[in-house]
């Protein structure tokens, strides 16, 4: 019974955490972190099972349930999607490696840690959550040709003037000039593709291909 005990807590609060997800309409729901925490709970108590009575020498209780940390990566990477160069998912795949520890916990009998790291992620989601709600963050694309490589420098500094923050960039280098693509990020809701152009005015080897938000 309580074995049931443990697979049932570890099941109520991968549900729990899942209902959050799916309140929000993400990639995994109740379902799938109800599944990862019974799961994680079931794997560690079979070690805690095959290890029972045996020489501790010569075995390891914590050698099959430790593989649950690696191999929830699968499923994680599954709910990983990327669109228009926007990586989404993360969130959920992180939530999913955390509902594996927490059913490991409770699978082990470790119901403080269990219950206490359950809180701990539905709070910090709702906090930050909320945090992210209320700060306006912008993405835009810019890409953009010279033939001038002291150019590619000047306009970058300008962009951190402008209070545009470089996320990734890349470089093509043609016969005749530099194929330049920037993913720029800014939290001034103020700051437009206009107010891109009119920085870039100013340098007339950059000859802007393309501009837009993403």
């Amino acid at each position: 019974m309580m074995w049931l005990g443990r697979l049932v807590l570890a099941g109520g609060l991968g549900a729990l955490i899942g209902l959050e997800r799916s309140l929000r309409a993400k990639e995994a729901g109740m379902r799938t972190h109800f599944l990862v925490a019974l799961g994680s709970a079931v794997i560690m108590l079979v070690s805690i099972y095959i290890a029972d009575g045996r020489d501790p020498m010569k075995s390891d209780p914590a050698r099959i349930a430790a593989q649950v940390v690696s191999g929830i990566g699968f499923i994680g990477a599954g709910t990983i999607m990327m669109h228009k160069h926007s990586v989404h998912g993360l969130t959920t795949a992180a939530g999913i490696w955390t509902v594996a520890g927490i059913g490991l916990a409770a699978g082990c009998g470790l119901y403080f840690i269990a219950c206490a790291g359950t809180a701990l992620v539905l709070i910090g989601l709702e906090v930050l959550h909320f945090c992210t709600r209320n700060v306006k963050v912008k993405n835009i694309q810019l890409v953009f040709k010279t033939k001038n490589p002291e150019c590619i420098a000047a306009v970058t500094d300008e962009l951190a003037t402008l209070d545009y923050k470089i996320i990734r960039y890349s470089v093509d280098t043609g016969k005749e000039n530099y194929k330049v693509n920037l993913y720029l990020r800014t939290h001034n809701e103020l700051h437009d593709e206009k107010h891109l152009l009119d920085g870039m005015a100013k340098y007339k080897d950059a000859i802007v291909e393309k501009l837009e938000s993403c």
